[in-house]
């Protein structure tokens, strides 16, 4: 569950599960609970015992006694139940310890436990083999067509964020077409202002009565926030209603799981020209029915919710990827905790009133243990 977080232990917690009734070992900062394959083990359960409440990172990499498979690492990630606390810290710390890996609870969902997680680099090598999912040196879109990955397992894995070396963007296609996956911020206003203010002052133009006008354009702005939320919620996670096939997750993930899977990517952070048009059009066209007995109240209410939308993808840009004052701080502490805590709530980006409308409003419990909203 998204709200789920993973304890700490102390190392005396760890050591005290030291039998065939409880038997947890570490790797580094990582804690397992592997009572359930004592008797399993290929070498005999008493050779686990032996290493019973201990770290065995060494024992596991022991060519002499037995280089360990890709197999023992899966079946100990499923094992998986929280972090050691570093002495320095004591239980609900977060700190680092020795080996250079947080010991803060995690939110088990994503991995991580706070937003300065997002931008620690991946390490591409160790990342696929623990997860067997997408390589980061290679194109992504041919590994999600050929991967064979279930709805369930890829929708696990996008909601576990990585992050590409030196803040750049991971390879999607590998080809010619690349450039036009990346959009760079300024092209949302640079692109659309213009367009807007033209369609405004038309509008303002042909309805003759400046407060009329301003209503209609200030209506479409409010109702753009509203469209927001709705997209956000029910289109870019339609997890639930995801087709389980391969067509259906690259839709998914080029809409907007490649977003949670790469969060910080700056430059496929903002909504490609081409798939603001196909998103616009339809509201082009209901903007028209609705106010189909005047033009220009359409056009000036479609323009304030175009203003809206550019507003919105600037606010998103500026979330992830700059300093800001005071309002706009807490709200990018929001966006986040979507981001690296719970995905499934927290919708709004420009503001948190529809989620408050609609009580998907997020809430992060303090992390003192296994809890889950």
């Amino acid at each position: 569950m998204p709200g789920r977080i993973l304890p700490t232990f102390t190392s005396a917690e760890v050591e005290s599960h030291n039998n065939a009734k409880s038997c947890y070992v570490t790797v580094g900062s990582k804690v397992y609970d592997i009572t359930s394959f004592v008797d399993d083990h290929p070498g005999g359960g008493d050779l686990i015992l032996e290493y019973a409440g201990k770290d065995v990172k060494e024992i596991l990499r022991d060519a002499v006694s037995h280089e360990h498979s890709d197999a023992a690492y899966e079946i100990l990630e499923e094992s998986w139940v929280g972090f050691i606390a570093s002495d320095s810290t004591g239980k609900d710390g977060a700190k680092m310890n020795g080996s250079g890996e947080t010991s803060d609870p995690i939110y088990a969902a994503t991995g991580m436990s706070r937003e300065e997680d997002l931008s620690v680099e991946t390490d591409y090598t160790r990342d696929f083999r623990t997860h067997k999912f997408l390589d980061l040196n290679k194109p992504l879109l041919m590994q999600l067509w050929y991967g064979g990955f279930s709805k369930e397992f890829y929708l696990e894995q996008i909601h576990r964020p990585r992050h590409y070396k030196g803040g750049e963007s991971a390879p999607l296609f590998g080809n010619f077409l690349e450039p036009l996956s990346k959009t760079a911020w300024y092209v949302v206003p640079t692109l659309w202002l213009p367009p807007v203010t033209y369609g405004t002052l038309v509008g303002f133009a042909g309805l003759g009565n400046v407060s009329a006008a301003a209503t209609y354009w200030v209506g479409g702005l409010f109702l753009w926030t509203l469209i927001e939320y709705i997209l956000h919620r029910f289109l870019f996670h339609m997890d639930k209603y995801l087709p389980d096939n391969r067509v259906g997750i690259i839709l998914h993930f080029l809409l907007h799981g490649i977003h949670h899977y790469l969060p910080m990517d700056k430059y496929r952070l903002v909504m490609p020209p081409a798939l603001f048009i196909i998103l616009a059009t339809p509201f082009w066209k209901l903007a028209h029915a609705v106010f189909f007995y005047n033009w220009y109240a359409a056009l000036t209410v479609f323009c304030g919710g175009v203003f809206g939308y550019i507003c919105y993808d600037l606010t998103h840009y500026f979330l992830h990827h700059r300093n800001l004052p005071p309002y706009y701080k807490a709200l990018k502490k929001y966006h986040l905790q979507h981001h690296f805590a719970d995905f499934d709530n927290g919708f709004g980006v420009t503001s948190r009133f529809w989620d408050s409308v609609f009580g998907t409003e997020l809430e992060i419990p303090e992390p003192k243990g296994v809890k889950a909203q």
